[in-house]
């Protein structure tokens, strides 16, 4: 019955609308608990997701762990150069084998022992040894390895994806590739992260991304100031949108025109969840991630040409700038939130003009919760567990 009234629910929302005549997806797509449910394993779960650098990964035993639809995650640097990910459960009891100081952002290690029974897992994933072992039948140790993830990197990031044989992650990004590029993003050096806790689904932070600057004359009135809006362009690919504009110069906002300057800037939004901001020797970008129905968590990483202690001003100006914005798009994604909670509203229109990349969002959303829906319909029930007496 649940399933019936979930299909119900997703077929509110039409994904063969043109964009002339589509509508968003339906409010009740915020805030249901099961729409959260089929996001996380067909969503999250089941498309390429930037989880973090390879600078965090550059060497022999260099880790870092993640969490990515509820899963524990570990990306490793193996003895043999290769980079490996695997999901971070013990094979004995399930305790995480990778463990980290809080706000630690990666580690290094020639070996991973369990810290609940002593299990211990090479760099590769294999398991190595079992303390107390001895007497166990029909106990394969090469079979109970950690358990792998398909890992691949694309410019700096390290992505990976929870599906069992997913497509390769070159044929996810598609035209991307090409796209980015000419920008040249490996010249540009991390330099700080900054975390921000919203009351709102994640799907409204990314339709505010991807409204095609439709909010920025009225909400962002500093950026708005160096951006040209009326040659603000937006292109759709397979699994991404590209939103960009020439630069202007301005007076009206000190900080801004300091610290967003260049030809044009760039504003990437790859399915389902990253964003890269690209200016002249800046980029930032963002991660959303879900925390519930009302709650998300973006993670902004912030890049610079140059890192050095001299260009601190500059760059600590930059993030400020950031922030700004930042403030401003929280105080709105609120707002919708509580508003898509009214009875006053059900689903909106989209800009033609303006509206392409949620248009594109919300196909791609509508299609991996269908396909999702109905894979899970599929599946018979699991049988009830005997009861040893």
């Amino acid at each position: 019955m649940m399933n019936q009234d979930l299909a119900t629910l997703l077929a509110l929302y039409d994904d063969t609308a043109p964009l002339a005549e589509a509508h968003t997806i339906p409010a009740p797509w915020y805030t249901d608990a099961r729409i959260a449910q089929l996001e996380d394993r067909h969503v999250f779960g089941a498309n390429w997701q930037a989880i973090g650098r390879l600078d965090q990964v550059a060497n022999p035993g260099d880790y870092f762990t993640t969490e990515l639809a509820g899963e524990p995650i570990l990306a490793v640097r193996g003895a043999d150069s290769q980079l490996r990910a695997f999901y971070n459960v013990c094979r004995h009891h399930a305790a995480a084998v990778a463990t980290m100081p809080e706000h630690a952002p990666c580690g290094h290690a020639q070996s991973f022992r369990c810290p609940y029974h002593g299990w211990n897992y090479g760099l590769d994933g294999s398991l190595k040894g079992m303390p107390e072992f001895a007497g166990v039948c029909n106990f394969e140790r090469a079979d109970n390895g950690l358990v792998p993830i398909a890992v691949d990197t694309w410019e700096d990031f390290v992505f990976v994806n929870l599906a069992p044989k997913p497509d390769p992650l070159r044929d996810y990004l598609h035209d991307l590739v090409a796209q980015v590029s000419p920008l040249g993003l490996t010249t540009l050096r991390f330099h700080s992260r900054k975390e921000y806790t919203l009351n709102c689904n994640w799907k409204v932070y990314v339709d505010n991304y991807l409204d095609g600057g439709y909010h920025v004359p009225h909400l962002h009135k500093g950026l708005n100031s160096v951006l040209d809006y009326s040659h603000y362009t937006i292109e759709n690919g397979r699994h991404h949108c590209l939103q960009s504009s020439p630069m202007v110069a301005s007076l009206e906002d000190a900080q801004v025109s300091e610290t967003r300057h260049g030809d044009r800037a760039w504003y990437f939004w790859l399915y389902p969840n990253f964003m890269l901001n690209i200016y002249e020797g800046v980029m930032d970008t963002n991660l959303v991630l879900p925390l519930g129905p009302n709650r998300c968590k973006v993670i902004f990483d912030f890049y610079f040409a140059d890192v050095s202690p001299e260009r601190d001003a500059y760059n600590s100006a930059s993030v400020a700038t950031s922030d700004t914005v930042q403030d401003e798009d929280v105080a709105i994604c609120e707002s919708v939130q509580r508003g898509l909670a009214s009875r006053a509203y059900g689903a909106g229109r989209l800009s033609v003009r303006r509206e392409a990349g949620e248009h594109l969002f919300h196909r791609l959303l509508a299609r991996d919760l269908k396909a999702g829906l109905a894979a899970s319909s599929a599946v018979p029930p699991a049988p009830a567990l005997t009861t040893l007496r």
